[in-house]
């Protein structure tokens, strides 16, 4: 069973940049889609960004579009968050996992995914 662990996160002013990371530990990533998913208090889950096994195929929420990008390296079995142009609606906890069934759609919904870490806190302050 895989298990990821995020890191990256932190307090940021508004217009600034972080990388998010996700690691995986016990398995590899390589076959699987990795989104990233992220919940503000009071709030559910809401999908961010996801990636393809190959990298060829990069999906995005219209909130982050054009603002954050998301990557893979392979060797390091991580999957990366640049984040920029950060606003306080972007503050929230940040959370990858591993898309376990593929169909159209899917990787937007947060029931479809396992593997959550604990998260990593982004602030962002006005």
């Amino acid at each position: 069973q895989v298990q990821l662990v995020e890191s990256g996160g932190g307090l940021v002013q508004a217009g600034g940049s972080l990388r998010l990371s996700c690691l995986a530990s016990g398995r590899t990533l390589s076959n699987y889609v990795i989104g990233w998913f992220r919940q503000a208090p009071g709030k559910e889950r809401e999908f961010v960004a996801a990636i393809t096994w190959s990298s060829e195929y990069k999906y995005y929420a219209d909130s982050v579009k054009g603002r954050f990008t998301i990557s893979r390296d392979v060797a390091k079995n991580t999957v990366y968050l640049q984040m920029s142009s950060l606003s306080p609606e972007d503050t929230a906890e940040y959370y990858c996992g591993r898309l376990l069934r593929w169909y159209e759609g899917s990787y937007r919904l947060t029931q479809e995914y396992d593997g959550w870490g604990q998260g990593t806190q982004v602030t962002v302050s006005s």
